[in-house]
């Protein structure tokens, strides 16, 4: 028998992926949406929009595909609904990682995120190949528990892999572990990295290098450096390379980046992002 599975903001673009996905697999679909007009359009498009409050009630898996910075505020108002045995699955860390989600002992509460199709891995098509966040390509998934049974995570795990199919691993953490790697590495370091590297082009650009040269000359770069420091590119950088990275890194990376993984620097960092 297929679960009834709820999906809380189904009209933003994560509710719509997660519809897109389940609508053929044969669940009882609870289609929620606060937003007016995104409401009408799903109704436009012959769907049935069910109440969060009714729809917490009567589902066995309730995925919030929500903005972030909503969850905690939303999770309160549901987890008291939920009926016993129930799934709440929310696709961030954040809030948990505050302590912001309350605690029901007769029900389960995870998280799940995709990890995004990786770089220097082979995808069988070029729409695969053409795919940078997952749904077309394959990639992997990272779960915690926050607090449930076992089997009821598991449930939840498995309706996971379906919302973000096709699914090439699952990674299992602890919401401390998950902060760790997200907001932490992948947003507070990855994502100014990718962006500081933009500005830089921007600045070459603005210095009177010709906008197609830097382009080249960067995604070329960009590929490489990632490729040898990740280890897909067996030959090392050059030693004037080296000599390069050493000063770089020491006269314009902060020496105290690593703080954001103290738990107090990260739950400050969290507080203020949210």
């Amino acid at each position: 028998m297929q679960a009834c599975v709820a999906i809380l903001g189904a009209g933003g673009k994560m509710g719509a992926r997660a519809l897109e996905k389940l609508a053929p697999s044969g669940h009882n679909l609870l289609l929620c949406e606060a937003d007016a007009h995104k409401a009408g359009l799903l109704r436009d498009r012959g769907f049935e929009v069910t109440p969060a409050e009714q729809a917490a009630g009567e589902a066995d898996l309730v995925l919030m595909a929500v903005p972030d910075a909503l969850i905690g505020q939303i999770a309160r108002t549901l987890i008291p609904l939920l009926k016993p045995g129930g799934v709440l699955i929310m696709l961030d860390a954040a809030a948990a990682y505050l302590g912001e989600i309350p605690s029901r002992a007769d029900i389960t509460a995870m998280i799940v995120h995709p990890c995004h199709p990786p770089f220097f891995t082979e995808q069988a098509t070029p729409e695969a190949r053409r795919d940078y966040f997952g749904g077309v390509a394959k990639q992997d998934l990272l779960v915690s528990l926050i607090e449930g049974e076992e089997e009821r995570f598991q449930q939840g795990v498995a309706l996971c892999r379906e919302v973000f199919s096709p699914v090439r691993a699952v990674h299992r953490v602890t919401p401390e572990q998950f902060a760790m790697l997200e907001p932490a590495m992948s947003e507070i370091i990855v994502a100014s990295a990718a962006a500081w590297m933009k500005d830089s082009l921007e600045e070459a650009v603005q210095r009177g290098v010709p906008r197609e040269a830097a382009e080249a000359f960067m995604a070329g770069h960009a590929q490489i450096a990632m490729a040898i420091v990740f280890g897909a590119e067996k030959s090392p950088f050059s030693d004037a390379a080296k000599r390069a990275i050493e000063w770089g890194t020491r006269h314009y990376i902060s020496p105290n980046w690593r703080e954001i993984f103290e738990p107090e620097k990260l739950r400050a960092a969290i507080r203020e992002i949210l």
